[in-house]
Formats: structure tokens, C-alpha cells, sequence
């Protein structure tokens, strides 16, 4: 399939903003399944536009703009061709050893009720790691229902279990703090879904899991919809949390009140031929 992303995320403030710094994790990379055609990023103001690679393996890019502004709109358009790997992760850029992802973090952690969740799925049935993880993906929409929404900070997965609600983010923290409380390595993953009933326009940017298999590697999981990452999704950067796989994060000087727009069109189209 190839799947092509116009995404745009809109920025006024109040007053004109100095120092402002965007760190953007904006750009997929190749991997088995995933083959990345085109991609730009593009700011509607002057400013310096650098790359780098964090950590994790991301492509991330550094925004600086040349003077005080009022307004910045980053503009991303790209082509991604992708194919069923029915949810196994290869071929990807890895720079952390496996045990780093059994890290707690702030977003990441659980409470004495999410460890009994987990404790509680692991022993319903089969015990193998890749069984309890499905059995995870399928129990934690029933324990916390999904609600659309755009990304925001962040909800301690903790809170977000105890509310019995979240986005999309909310119920990957709880799945990843789950599954890292039964000793398997999960991580945070930040991209673009396609929707199924085929409409381009999409409220914001998506977050799924991937939790570490013996034998068989890194393998993605969608709480949220309650299936494998297919080929209607691309991959974009990966973190402990959202935090670390945010495709926007920044800073500024003055500016005062900041208003936030973001559109986004994430279009299948036919299949393409690889090349």
C-alpha cells in the first residue's frame, strides 16, 4: 500500500516568541515493510532546519527560526509504501540494549491496582510472552475505554487506569507499564494511521506498543484498536513513552498565549510496485 501524509501543526502566540526551539520527530525511516518514497518538512518562516539522530534511532530535526515570530506553521508531506508484516518489527536502527526498555518512567509506571491487571492476564491462560501480550492488547480497552482526542503531555498510565479512560496515548502507557511489570521489554511508538472506513482526514498523529518476543523480535500492538499495526500504518519514532517519541516538542521566550491548530490527511492509495 502506499499511504501518503499532509501534516501540518500550526503555532500562533500572542506576542512575537524569541528563542523558540522546535525538536521534531517527523521523519520515518526504511525498514522491513516500510519503505519511505518521499518526505519533506518545511516551516513557514526563515529559521535553520538541522538533523540529527537521537538514542533511540530517530530522525530528529532541530527548528531555529532567524527572528522573533508570531506565527510558525510546520508543514510535512511525504509518500511511505508499506506491507503486512502482521505486527514484526525487523530492519530497524537499534541503539539501546533490550533491558533499557524495562525502564519505569514518570508516564510509565504502575500503581499496586495495574500490577494486579497484569498479574491478573498474564496467568489467564497461556504463559508464553507473546500469548499474555495478546491477551494485554485485548484487556486493556476493556479496562480503559478509548476516547479520540489530540495528544496532550501526558497521563501517568497509573491515572490513566484508575480513570477507566484515555486516548490513544493513555491506554499504550498502561499496555507498555503492564507488560514492563512482567518482565518484557515494551516501548512507545509515535506515527500515522490510516483510517478504516478509507476517509483522509485524521484528528492527530497515533501512538501504539511494540513489546520484545523471544525468537521472534520486536512486535507492535495497538490498544486502541485492538490489533496488529498493519500495512495502513507508518513508523515513526519510538521512546520509552510519548514523551521520548513526540513528533513535536519546544521552547520559547515570551510570546504569551500559544494557539495550537493541527490538520492532518493520512490518504491510502493503490498498492505500489517496490523498487
Amino acid at each position: 500500500m502506499r499511504i501518503r501524509v499532509v501534516h501540518e501543526t500550526i503555532y500562533t502566540y500572542e506576542q512575537p516568541a524569541r528563542g523558540l526551539v522546535q525538536v521534531m520527530r517527523l521523519t520515518p525511516r526504511d525498514h522491513d515493510g516500510q519503505y519511505v518514497r518521499t518526505w519533506r518538512i518545511d516551516t513557514s518562516i526563515d529559521g535553520r532546519l538541522t538533523a540529527r539522530e537521537d538514542g533511540f534511532g530517530n530522525i530528529v530535526h532541530w527548528f531555529t527560526p532567524d527572528a522573533p515570530a508570531d506565527a510558525l506553521t510546520i508543514r510535512v508531506t511525504g509518500a511511505v509504501d508499506t506491507e503486512d508484516t502482521h505486527g514484526v518489527i525487523r530492519g530497524t536502527v537499534e541503539r539501546l540494549p533490550d533491558e533499557f526498555y524495562l525502564r519505569d518512567t514518570d508516564l510509565c509506571t504502575t500503581t499496586p491496582e495495574l500490577q494486579i491487571f497484569a498479574e491478573r492476564v498474564a496467568t489467564d491462560g497461556d504463559g508464553t510472552p507473546l500469548a499474555v501480550l495478546h491477551r494485554l492488547r485485548a484487556a486493556v480497552p476493556q479496562a480503559v475505554a478509548y476516547e479520540p482526542g489530540p495528544a496532550v503531555n501526558g497521563v501517568p498510565s497509573g491515572k490513566a487506569f484508575a480513570a477507566g479512560k484515555g486516548i490513544c496515548q493513555d491506554l499504550t502507557h498502561v499496555f507498555i507499564a503492564a507488560a514492563r511489570h512482567l518482565g518484557i521489554p515494551a516501548r512507545y511508538v509515535a506515527g500515522y494511521r490510516a483510517r478504516d472506513d478509507g476517509e483522509a482526514d485524521v484528528e492527530a498523529p497515533h501512538g501504539w506498543a511494540e513489546a520484545l518476543v523471544p525468537n521472534l523480535g520486536w512486535v507492535a500492538f495497538d490498544a486502541c484498536y485492538e490489533n496488529a499495526p498493519s500495512d495502513g500504518y507508518i513508523r515513526v519514532a519510538t521512546g520509552l513513552d510519548y514523551l521520548g517519541a513526540a513528533p513535536i516538542r519546544g521552547s520559547r521566550t515570551g510570546g504569551g498565549t500559544e494557539t495550537l491548530d493541527v490538520k492532518l490527511r493520512v490518504e491510502q492509495g493503490r498498492d505500489a510496485t517496490q523498487s
